[in-house]
Parts: structure tokens; C-alpha cells; sequence
């Protein structure tokens, strides 16, 4: 497999891993623990770890959730408590996540060393998310948490990507969103107010970007050589399964 494949096989195990710890009923309790919604937890735990910046600077970084959204989020959880601690609050409850969902995983330890070296190799250029969450400290050095947090950081690597790469294709965020998947809904979702433009039109491009994503993110795969890249893809598999069943 080469870097680029890897990365299209891994993409979406990634996304759907990475972001699986933030649905989770302990998590939501942890927002209400302090005093802000599930909405602003959601978008300050995100965005955190940039620190105390403006809403603006947060929608930006963000892409694809609309800017009014965003600030009612980030403002809201501004006045009750530091931005920074939100997302180490995020970031513990990844852990624990972590720990009670893949820590029993088939060879985590093994799937949390090939997450570590990749996002130790992926070039964070233009990436402020993804370069904001690799400089935050691990609080758990357990393998379960450890995969967990690597997930986390690719996630955010390849949704980095992805906006460079809707921007670079002529598509806006909205209609990366609308061309996507879900659609009108999952353009709602993001807080995006109708009427929307037409979608026949964006496909293409969506598809282009898609492509171009898998080879912005590729040189964090390429330094697992292909052995390495297919063996993370099987220990996703895995790791997806596992967790599901969980």
C-alpha cells in the first residue's frame, strides 16, 4: 500500500474512533460538572487547546461549523471557564474513554505505538487544531489512553487537511458540508442557517478534495513504511470492532 492508501483505509476508522469518546454519556457529564452545555463543551474542547482567542479565531480553525454557532459555544463557556481547561477536561475523558474501550483491545499497546509514530511524523503546517493538541501533555501513559489520544490527534490531522483541501478545490466550507454525505441535515448540524446552494454542482469537487485530504495527511503514514500502514489499518479494524461492541 502506498502512504496515500493507507491514509484513504485509514480515514475512516480514524474519524469514527477519533471523535468516539465525545458522544459518550461521561463525557456530556463532564460538561454539566462545569456548568456549561454540551455545545460549548463540544466546540471548547475542540478549540482549547489554542487557548484564550477570539470566537472569530476559533471558526476559522474550526471550518466547518458556521461562525455564528460557533461563538454562541465558545462564548458561552468563555464566561464560566478557561478555554484551556475545557480541553483538558476533553482530554481526560479521551483517557477514560480510552482506558475503558480499547485498553482491553487486541494488541493496543502495539496500535497506540504505529498512532504515536504517525502523529509524531504528520506535518502540521496550517494545522493550528492539530498542532495545538500535539503539544498538549499526556495525562495518561496507559496503552488504552494513549490509542485514544493518537486517534484524537489524527482526527484532527485529517479534518486540517480536509479544510486546506475544500478551500484549495474552490468549494466553501458549506458546501464541502452539503456535497458531503448528510447533506442538508449535516449542514444543519454544523449550525448553518437555509436557504442552501445547490449540490449537484459541488460533488466533484468534494470528491477531488477527498483526494487531495488522503495526500496532505500521507507523510504521517509513509514513515510506517507499508508494512507498518497495513498493519495500523487491520489493529483500526480491530479497534473499531471492539469498541462497538463495548
Amino acid at each position: 500500500m502506498t502512504p496515500e492508501q493507507i491514509a484513504a483505509a485509514c480515514k475512516p476508522l480514524v474519524l469514527e474512533l477519533g471523535e468516539a469518546f465525545s458522544r459518550c454519556p461521561s463525557t456530556l457529564r463532564r460538561a454539566r460538572l462545569l456548568g456549561i452545555s454540551g455545545w460549548a463543551f463540544y466546540i471548547t474542547g475542540r478549540a482549547g487547546a489554542l487557548g484564550d482567542v477570539r470566537a472569530e479565531t476559533v471558526a476559522s480553525a474550526l471550518g466547518f461549523i458556521a461562525p455564528e454557532a460557533v461563538a454562541d459555544g465558545w462564548d458561552a463557556a468563555a464566561r464560566a471557564v478557561p478555554p484551556l481547561e475545557v480541553a483538558a477536561a476533553n482530554l481526560a475523558e479521551c483517557c477514560r474513554w480510552g482506558t475503558s474501550r480499547l485498553g482491553d483491545a487486541p494488541d493496543v499497546s502495539r496500535l497506540a505505538g504505529l498512532l504515536g509514530r504517525a502523529v509524531d511524523a504528520a506535518d502540521g503546517s496550517a494545522m493550528p487544531l492539530f498542532a495545538a493538541w500535539r503539544a498538549m501533555p499526556m495525562p495518561d501513559p496507559s496503552a488504552g489512553a494513549r490509542a485514544a489520544v493518537g486517534l484524537l490527534l489524527l482526527r484532527e490531522h485529517f479534518a486540517g487537511a480536509y479544510l486546506l483541501a475544500v478551500r484549495a478545490s474552490g468549494l466553501t466550507p458549506l458546501e464541502a458540508v452539503l456535497a458531503g454525505p448528510e447533506g442538508e441535515a449535516g449542514a444543519a448540524a454544523c449550525g448553518w442557517v437555509p436557504p442552501y446552494p445547490p449540490v449537484g454542482p459541488l460533488v466533484r469537487r468534494r470528491i477531488w478534495a477527498e483526494a487531495v485530504t488522503d495526500r496532505l495527511v500521507s507523510p504521517a503514514f509513509h514513515a510506517l513504511g507499508p508494512a507498518g500502514g497495513a498493519e495500523l489499518v487491520d489493529l483500526l479494524t480491530a479497534a473499531r470492532l471492539h469498541a462497538r461492541r463495548g
